[in-house]
């Protein structure tokens, strides 16, 4: 199963953003949302940037990822 993780966006330079996932930053590319904007929140998988969505769907995704029993989600 693939699982896109909602991110915030905390930089971004061209096609390439830095972004906060439960405390751990990482880049990712964002090619595909040109939209984005700092502080947006981003859906990631593999290191690309899906969809803009917004802070209360991402908090509501983060809350149910976090239900799941350690390892659940690879």
């Amino acid at each position: 199963m693939c699982v896109a993780v909602p991110a915030r966006v905390i930089s971004i330079d061209g096609q390439l953003a830095e972004v906060e996932i439960g405390g751990v930053v990482r880049q990712v590319n964002v090619q595909f949302t040109p939209e984005a904007r700092l502080d947006d929140y981003l859906l990631i998988h593999a290191g690309f940037s899906l969809h803009v969505i917004d802070e209360k769907e991402a908090q509501e995704t983060l809350a149910l990822l976090a239900e799941l029993p350690d390892g659940e989600v690879a």
